[in-house]
């Protein structure tokens, strides 16, 4: 079993900037990707970056060139350094991180989520 768990959301201006972190506990050995999503109000969630065992990194277009994703493998962290952020910003986040399988379908574990709040 994996626990998520993340930190570093808050209230922030326009222009502003941020750093969520996640801790992963448990089988950690298993997991492949993480990543963060988030889920705005009145949205689906979405992905906003993910990050592979061997530090492959895919971001969304909307954040690309302002966030960035990193992970320390021994500390079972994954980090998002969150800059020039904007109103549209505004979600709840989400830790995630994927457990790939051979036969099965993959299992994907999520965290509780840790609001972060832009103002204009």
């Amino acid at each position: 079993q994996v626990q998520l768990v993340e930190s570093g959301g808050g209230l922030v201006q326009a222009g502003g900037s941020l750093r969520l972190s996640c801790a992963a506990s448990g089988s950690t050995f298993r997991l492949n990707a993480m990543g963060w999503y988030r889920q705005g109000p009145g949205k689906q969630r979405e992905l906003v970056a993910a990050i592979s065992s061997g530090g492959s990194t895919n971001y969304a277009d909307s954040v690309k060139g302002r966030f960035t994703i990193s992970r320390d493998n021994a500390k079972n962290t994954v980090d998002l350094q969150m800059n020039s952020l904007k109103p549209e910003d505004t979600a709840v986040y989400y830790c995630n991180a994927r457990e790939d399988r051979r036969w099965l379908a993959d299992i994907n574990y999520w965290g509780q989520g840790t609001q972060v709040t832009v103002s204009s």
